[in-house]
């Protein structure tokens, strides 16, 4: 049994990947090696029936436990140890999100650990203005004010963790809620190649990346890993012969080499009045951290045509509604048209434990999802079970993302005004891997699961002209 999931698991990367499926995408070779060390790995972990019997075991783990709460007794504990103690927690349990929520009787403390809220202690009524006084100190805000929201930063190290985190706090009914962003950029700085990008989608980067002008667009949600992204790219442009400027709010990384500008808009300093002193500067590359009006998307826009790269970030949700989005903005066609190089398109899933993750075969709607957007026959995938060292089966994110190379024949379609539905069949005709195909990939390579991608990416655009799925999809 175990030799036959071995040779199924192994099949699943080496079947056919280069025809055309009948949603009428191109299959497109993904780094086969990489995703077939990643399965031979995998394999290892239900490698005899004992191993396979002990995550069964490991399934009942969070179940038999109660909530893993901070103990702090804050009758006996300084505030300032308690706000130290929680700070340190959620950074050991890699949180990206501290949550401080007013409540009736309490405060609550909730981290947000691979995309998931999950409570981690209850702050009683007497102590609560202390801890938000504590934590307002601590990210210099101005403590009288709690009738107006407030942003600040907390840059310290306590202990042997260096902590960078940004903080918000927002006045409700209950009290001010704080938020904290945890800062990680560990991945950035280990490159791009630690990105998960394919291979045919990190060859497609270090083609934008390479040429001397254009604009190249990091797009998602909030909390989607753009800056990480953008960052790597960054880091990889970083020569002694360029000159790099940044402009930022707030600056999330300091990186040797760039020249970072922090956005001050009280005092006039927004992107806009930046970007027009920055051409002035002599630079070769331009980051600019958010495309967020029409102006900054216009001298953008401009400054890429006249010589310059730039590297921006704009909250859009794949390629297509990023073309929409900069013409909204009163960009113009043929502007955008020969200055856009490039959109990288991500969001982040959940990844599969590797201590615990096991096989089950695939259900009837799975195989069919498989079989019309790979063109792939798939037996059984990877499923969450449980252990100690993970988040209920998971542990850590992993990018799903979809890149688009700027051909020729899409600047003619932006350019002509194309409609929408006659551009996106030009762009998936290409070579050109969906967000939802990169996400099926990482489910065969088993990095994560279906039901992950199926919570980031709207299934009903990707199937709207197929009844077969349409129905199971009813039906599901």
């Amino acid at each position: 049994m175990n030799n036959n999931m071995d040779n199924n698991a192994n099949n699943l990367v080496n079947n056919s990947m280069n025809s055309q499926n009948n949603t009428g995408y191109n299959q497109v070779n993904y780094n086969t090696n990489y995703y077939n060390n990643a399965i031979q790995n995998n394999n290892q972990t239900i490698s005899n029936n004992q191993s396979y019997q002990n995550n069964q075991n490991y399934g009942n783990y969070y179940n038999n436990q109660y909530q893993d709460l901070i103990n702090i007794d804050f009758a006996n504990t300084p505030i300032v140890e308690a706000a130290n103690t929680i700070l340190l927690t959620a950074s050991s349990k890699s949180a990206s999100d501290i949550h401080f929520d007013p409540a009736t009787d309490c405060l609550k403390v909730r981290f947000r650990i691979d995309g998931v809220l999950e409570t981690y202690l209850h702050v009683p009524n007497i102590y609560k203005q202390n801890l938000t006084t504590r934590l307002k100190i601590m990210s210099g805000m101005n403590i009288t004010e709690t009738r107006l929201p407030q942003d600040g930063a907390i840059k310290t190290t306590i202990g042997n963790t260096n902590l960078d985190m940004r903080v918000s706090a927002l006045p409700t009914k209950k009290g001010e809620k704080i938020v904290i962003r945890i800062l990680d950029y560990s991945k950035n700085i280990k490159g791009i190649e630690h990105l998960y990008f394919s291979k045919l989608n990190f060859a497609k980067i270090n083609k934008m990346l390479s040429v001397p002008n254009g604009i190249i667009l990091v797009t998602g949600a909030t909390g989607s890993g753009k800056s990480t992204t953008v960052y790597s790219f960054l880091q990889k442009l970083n020569t002694p012969d360029t000159n790099i400027i940044t402009v930022e709010d707030p600056v999330e990384m300091e990186m040797e080499g760039l020249n970072q500008v922090q956005v001050n808009s009280e005092i006039g300093l927004d992107f806009a009045t930046v970007l027009r002193s920055i051409l002035r500067q002599d630079p070769n590359i331009i980051m600019i951290g958010e495309i967020r009006d029409s102006e900054t998307a216009q001298i953008a826009v401009r400054a890429s045509i006249t010589g310059h790269m730039v590297v921006s970030t704009i909250h859009t949700n794949n390629s297509l509604n990023t073309i929409e989005r900069l013409l909204d903005m009163d960009v113009e066609r043929y502007l955008l048209a020969s200055s856009l190089e490039g959109i990288v398109s991500q969001k982040l899933a959940r990844k599969l434990c590797d201590k615990c993750k096991r096989f089950r075969p695939t259900t009837q709607f799975e195989k069919t999802i498989f079989k019309n957007f790979l063109n792939m026959d798939v037996n059984q995938i990877y499923e969450p079970v449980g252990c100690p060292e993970c988040n209920r089966g998971y542990k850590g994110r992993i990018a799903i993302q979809e890149v688009l190379d700027i051909s020729q024949d899409i600047r003619d379609a932006i350019s002509q005004g194309l409609r929408k539905d006659e551009l996106r069949k030009l762009v998936y005709s290409r070579d050109v891997v969906s967000m939802f195909q990169d996400g099926l990939y990482k489910i065969v390579a088993g990095f994560t699961t279906l039901d992950e991608i199926l919570k980031l990416v709207e299934l009903d655009d990707e199937v709207s002209d197929n009844k077969e799925i349409t129905d199971m999809i009813t039906k599901r």
